[in-house]
């Protein structure tokens, strides 16, 4: 009895500063996605990102700091930087969280926490139907998820994706399947903007609850190929649907 009462695991534990090297793998990442859509996060967020990882400041102080400097700074080149600077340090806190859920209120929620204050439609699903020429398709549009299924499409890949058993195949089977899956999510476009960062955030926060060890070069180094491999992917699984 006395080793129940004792039993050093009945209580909660508050969760630390993450180590140096997930810190480093956070912001590397983090800064890395802003490519995606054209933007670069300024000197002094480097600076920031630095100190947290060096151990000079935590991760909270970081942020806080971040969103201090542009409440306080609002002249043109301040807000060259804003939204790649506040998202990054968001996208930094999530990344080095351990919470997470595999659910449509997740999603939902990342889109909210990256762009509060940045986008008025900050975790809210779009309203109107959208449609974007792309290059890398030759000018022709991603078909995106009509504005009036989006909250139904994204409940249904999300729930056929928590039945798929990863447990009964080998890598070289499952890495197909993730790569159609988080397509199939991008393409709902959810948000009217800020779909493809939230969309890695989300597959990244997935991918280390099944524990693997993801590359953070694939993500931060190539974030505009993560995007335009997505729109690609979706044209062929067309083209296949179509053949067959």
């Amino acid at each position: 009895m006395d080793e129940i009462r004792e039993d050093p695991f009945k209580e909660y534990i508050q969760e630390k500063e993450p180590t140096k090297k997930k810190l480093g793998y956070s912001w590397f990442i983090a800064i890395g996605l802003q490519n995606v859509d054209g933007l670069q996060t300024s000197d002094y967020l480097n600076a920031t990102a630095q100190s947290n990882i060096n151990g000079e400041i935590t991760l909270e102080d970081a942020n806080r700091m971040i969103e201090t400097y542009y409440a306080e700074n609002s002249d043109s080149k301040a807000d060259s930087y804003k939204e790649a600077d506040l998202v990054s340090a968001r996208i930094a806190a999530i990344l080095s969280e351990n919470s997470f859920t595999f659910s449509v209120p997740q999603y939902i929620g990342i889109h909210k926490r990256l762009f509060s204050g940045i986008y008025k439609h900050a975790g809210k699903l779009r309203d109107y139907n959208i449609s974007k020429k792309e290059w890398v398709l030759d000018g022709a549009s991603v078909i995106y998820g009509n504005a009036l299924e989006l909250k139904d499409m994204l409940e249904y890949d999300i729930n056929s994706e928590r039945h798929f058993n990863y447990a009964l195949y080998d890598i070289p089977d499952m890495i197909p399947h993730l790569a159609d899956f988080i397509s199939r999510l991008w393409q709902i476009h959810a948000f009217a903007e800020g779909n493809t960062r939230t969309t890695a955030v989300f597959l990244l926060k997935y991918l280390q609850t099944m524990g693997f060890d993801v590359n953070n070069d694939t993500f931060a180094r190539n974030a505009w190929y993560f995007r335009n491999m997505a729109q690609v992917m979706i044209q062929n699984v067309k083209q296949i649907h179509w053949i067959y």
